[in-house]
């Protein structure tokens, strides 16, 4: 009998100093840098290009495809249908107030520290490391499997989408990009955005408002300038303000005739926005109490009045639970305006079967009324992906989690989303372990060596398995 925890302990040094230079490769999607080369930006395609030349350097079968995607196999090349593990390669921008250079591994009391350490470069790398023992083993498989690398997990999947207009589909598989002991059930994921005009009125002016990098985080700082108000006045309101709402901090500096704000809030994943504190949310919330005119009102009415401290989407009208699925979730991820490019906001949606996007869009339709330019509603969505707990895949792979951890093994679904959803018998597996910290998209994010050398044994027992299931 195989143990595979003792297999990955023998690995642990040699995985750590390659997760090292992988986690240095900073692949955030940078589309000011796009190139036919490079179609997502230099990072993406760099961190691609690396962990398929770890493969290469080991004697793997790899395949680039347009340096979006690519691909590690193993098993027969005869076999009709094949097992997909599904990782990605980019990662979350780094954001502000990191104790480290977030692109310099720093392992220190137990922990890997960097960008991209927990979410997903430090599991898809353990997914590799079990394809090596898997080889070094000389493990019989009946099935082919394949770790497929996407370069934009953490935007539009544009290089896992191309992977499945090109490529067969596989039969079923996992993603190592979320947490244990399985999900195999996740919500909606629904985009949502409002636009309108920039304008102000006669007395406050809303020069400049931006908070947020991405939509599927909650934005930790938020920036505004603004006209038509003394500094005094507006650093004697913050200085209350701040005092009380104690979650959050901030600043008021003058730069000539303007006022500018800063807030700091609590930056975290998107999908779980009970979590953190919107900072963009809160300046709106602080501001709209001024005499703004123009949409420049209605901007702050809209995100200070309607989304400030709602994850729930209730005043809104939108909040809905499913029995199975659990509630609905809201995160205002992306926020800006000024007066040449208009007012933006993002919104992001994980919502359960039961609830439809049409409705959802209709209600912040109805709340856009109140502004007094007209707004724009427009985005995209994903329906809700379940796999029964009876399948065989979920069956497997919480047997091989409770097997080898001795810990409870239970299915469960999740707001966030994973590339497990893209195949028809898709769940997502791991890293993350329940009694360990969630870091994924903040600041000094961590993940834990014990838990991803303890995945990397758990992920080759997982492989072995699934590419021998019966037919």
């Amino acid at each position: 009998m195989i143990n595979w925890q003792e297999k990955a302990k023998e690995e642990e040094a040699a995985y750590l100093a390659d997760l090292a230079d992988y986690l240095a490769i900073p692949s955030v999607r940078d589309d000011s840098k796009a190139t036919k080369d490079a179609p997502l930006g230099p990072g993406p395609r760099d961190a691609l290009v690396h962990v398929l030349s770890l493969a290469e350097r080991d004697g793997f079968k790899t395949k680039n495809i347009e340096n979006i995607v690519g691909y590690i196999e193993i098993g027969p090349e005869d076999s009709d249908e094949y097992v997909a593990l599904l990782a990605h390669a980019d990662v979350m921008p780094a954001g502000e107030g990191w104790d480290t250079d977030p692109f310099t591994a720093v392992i220190e009391d137990g922990k890997v520290i960097a960008r991209g350490a927990s979410d997903d470069k430090g599991p898809g790398l353990a997914a590799y490391y079990a394809f090596k023992m898997i080889r070094d083993m000389n493990l019989p498989l009946k099935r082919r499997v394949r770790l497929i690398f996407g370069t934009d997990e953490e935007n539009d999947w544009t290089g896992m989408t191309r992977y499945f207009e090109v490529e067969p589909a596989p039969a079923f598989g996992f993603s190592p990009d979320a947490e244990y002991p399985i999900i195999n059930g996740e919500k909606g994921n629904m985009q949502v955005n409002v636009t309108a005009a920039g304008t102000n009125g006669d007395k406050a002016q809303l020069l400049n408002f931006e908070s947020g990098l991405r939509t599927n985080m909650v934005p930790g700082v938020a920036r505004a300038t603004v006209g038509g108000l003394t500094f005094d006045q507006v650093d004697d309101d913050f200085k209350a303000f701040l005092a009380a709402h104690p979650q959050v901090h901030g600043k008021v500096t003058l730069d000539g005739d303007e006022v500018q704000l800063e807030l700091i809030g609590k930056q975290v994943h998107g999908s779980l926005p009970e979590t953190g504190e919107n900072a963009g949310t809160y300046l709106a919330h602080f501001l709209e109490k001024y005499e703004f005119g123009g949409s420049a009102a209605g901007f702050l009415a809209y995100l200070g009045t309607w989304s400030h401290d709602d994850p729930t989407g209730r005043q809104l009208g939108v909040a809905f639970e499913d029995e199975v699925m659990g509630a609905l979730s809201m995160n205002v991820g992306i926020i800006r305006f000024n007066e040449e490019e208009g007012a933006f906001i993002n919104y992001n949606f994980r919502y359960p079967k039961g609830i439809s996007p049409d409705f959802i869009r209709g209600q912040l339709a109805n709340a856009v009324s109140s502004w007094p330019h007209e707004a724009k509603i427009g985005g995209h969505s994903q329906v809700p992906h379940y796999v029964a707990p009876d399948d065989p895949v979920v069956r497997t792979l919480l047997n091989i989690y409770h097997d080898q951890t001795g810990l409870p093994a239970y299915d469960q679904v999740i707001g966030g989303g994973t590339y497990g959803r893209l195949m028809d018998r898709g769940v997502a597996f791991g890293a993350l372990f329940p009694d360990s910290p969630e870091t994924m998209h903040q600041v000094n994010e961590f993940a834990l060596v014990d838990d991803l050398v303890r995945s990397m044994g758990i992920y080759g027992q997982a492989i072995y398995e699934l590419a021998n299931l019966p037919e």
